[in-house]
């Protein structure tokens, strides 16, 4: 397990278990052993039983999980998608943890596999963004890809994105492209409006993000572009108008609601 992800699940016991269980402690008896089951209470793409798996892991190395479903996989309520057994005590204290975990990696892909539905037949392929939660960020993008959808950047040093306030700061679109060249990595600017996107062809940008344009204006800078460049379109994308943003031509899509705004799926415990 990268050491990243398990530093996650760590800190999240820790948060959730305190001091101990102390209505485990007053209600389990130390040696009980049980069986559970995890249910799919709702449609949904399933993400993250790896991620539950390891939470047990950490607690007791006598938990036994059993992941049935494959990440990335569309299930019907009432499907059971991992059992696990061993330790009662240990499995409740983990369950809060695990889920809560599973149910937002789940629902992150769901949402992102309704957007790329949403697009089929066209060519424009849904990304991400950085707007994931704090600390949370390897397993965001984890179920980004898991829902059918691509990964933008991880980190603010993967490629050079040039948006609004930079090129404020810089004085032109053109001075902040030149700026950012010194850094060797791929350039992105963000554009406002068609005479940005012009400016930033002659000045040699790599790739050119659309930002809250309309779907004519879209339209007009797919045709000034003519496959130069890769085109994005990013602001205001809901699963009503992202049809209507995928057939203007644009290569990308990128979408914050996927991970700021993903609904926790329900996915129960029974014994």
């Amino acid at each position: 397990m990268e050491q990243e992800i398990q530093d996650i699940i760590i800190r999240a016991l820790h948060e959730d278990i305190g001091r101990g269980d102390v209505t485990v402690s007053a209600t389990i008896p130390a040696d009980a052993r049980g069986s559970f089951k995890f249910v799919a209470r709702e449609k949904m793409v399933v993400c993250g039983s790896e991620i539950a798996s390891h939470v047990f892991g950490q607690l007791s190395p006598e938990i036994h999980f059993h992941g049935l479903i494959k990440d990335g996989a569309m299930v019907n309520p009432g499907t059971v998608i991992a059992t696990v057994e061993g330790p009662t005590a240990s499995i409740l204290t983990g369950e809060r943890v695990a889920l809560n975990l599973w149910q937002r990696m789940s629902g992150i892909a769901t949402i992102t596999h309704s957007y790329v539905e949403a697009v089929q037949g066209t060519k424009a392929i849904i990304r991400d963004t950085r707007k994931t939660m704090p600390g949370l960020r390897v397993l965001d993008k984890y179920a980004v890809r898991m829902g059918g959808g691509q990964n933008h950047r991880m980190r603010l040093d993967d490629a050079v994105l040039i948006k609004d306030n930079h090129i404020a700061a810089c004085g032109s679109v053109t001075a902040a492209i030149q700026k950012a060249r010194s850094q060797n990595l791929p350039v992105m600017v963000e554009c406002d409006t068609l005479q940005q996107v012009e400016e930033a062809l002659k000045a040699g940008v790599d790739s050119i993000l659309l930002d809250n344009m309309s779907p004519e204006m879209l339209r007009q800078a797919v045709a000034v572009v003519k496959g130069r460049v890769k085109l994005e379109a990013s602001g205001g994308v809901t699963l009503k108008n992202v049809r209507a943003i995928a057939e203007t031509g644009v290569d990308y899509i990128a979408i914050g609601a996927l991970t700021h705004s993903a609904r926790a799926v329900d996915i129960g415990l029974d014994f």
